[in-house]
Formats: C-alpha cells, structure tokens, sequence
C-alpha cells in the first residue's frame, strides 16, 4: 500500500464536519473570525483554517472555541452520530450553502415571505432553476 495514498483525498470528513460546526455557530452569534481569535489566543487566519479543515482543531483549542461561543464542545459534533469518516453527503453540500452570505441572507429573508403560497411559488422557481443547470453541466 503507498504511504503517500491518504495525501489525495483532502480533509477528514470529521474535520471538516466541525469546522462547518465552528462557522455555523461563530455567524449565529454574529461573531467575526478576528474576534473568536482574539478571545482564543490566535490569529484570524487560523481560524479560517479551521473553518475550512486545513487545519485540525486541537482538543484545548475546541474547548477554549465552545466557552468563547458559549457552547459544548459536543454541539461541534451534533450530526455525526453513527457516521463513519466517509466522502461528504448531499446534506452537507446545502450546510455548505447555508454558510456562504447568500445562504444566510436567504435562509433569513425566506421566512418572512408571509404567504405560503408565495414560499412555494418561489421553492417551484429555484428547484426549476437547479434542475436547469443540472442538465446542463451533464
């Protein structure tokens, strides 16, 4: 077996999984990256890289990140339960979404569209929208 094999396949799923984890929560709160580093003891670009699994996260640092964003250490970990280090699923690609800013604008401008009617005229929309681009990126 080559020893170089693992080099290829990018970050841990699991890694990757808690630095979603630690942007999610850092947005909700309304936390800069600069700010979470200066509560930490580090600098914003080492947080960007933990929010993008570049760099692993250590366990002192995970504890120091979860009371800085008064949370567990377990909420990083919310949603592995029973799932193995594999490739990521579809579930994490909208994750993803929901963390760029046009994600989380959308995510916070949706439910105030007060008319349900309305909500699925524009669900109907973007779901055509994606099946268009879908066929034609294959």
């Amino acid at each position: 077996m080559d020893k170089f094999a693992d080099f290829d396949r990018g970050p841990n799923p699991i890694d990757r999984h808690v630095g979603l984890r630690i942007r999610m929560r850092r947005k909700e709160l309304g936390v800069s990256q600069e700010k979470l580093a200066e509560s930490i003891g580090l600098t914003f670009q080492q947080i960007q890289k933990y929010e993008r699994a570049a760099n692993r996260v250590s366990a002192s640092k995970l504890w120091e990140m979860a009371r800085a964003l008064s949370t567990s250490v377990a909420y990083f970990y919310e949603g592995l339960a029973g799932e193995t280090a594999q490739p990521a699923a579809p579930r994490e690609s909208a994750r993803d979404f929901l963390l760029t800013p046009e994600g989380m604008e959308l995510a916070s401008a949706f439910p105030r569209i007060g008319e349900a009617r309305v909500r699925r005229k524009i669900l109907e929309l973007v779901r055509a929208m994606g099946e268009e681009d879908g066929s034609a990126a294959s």
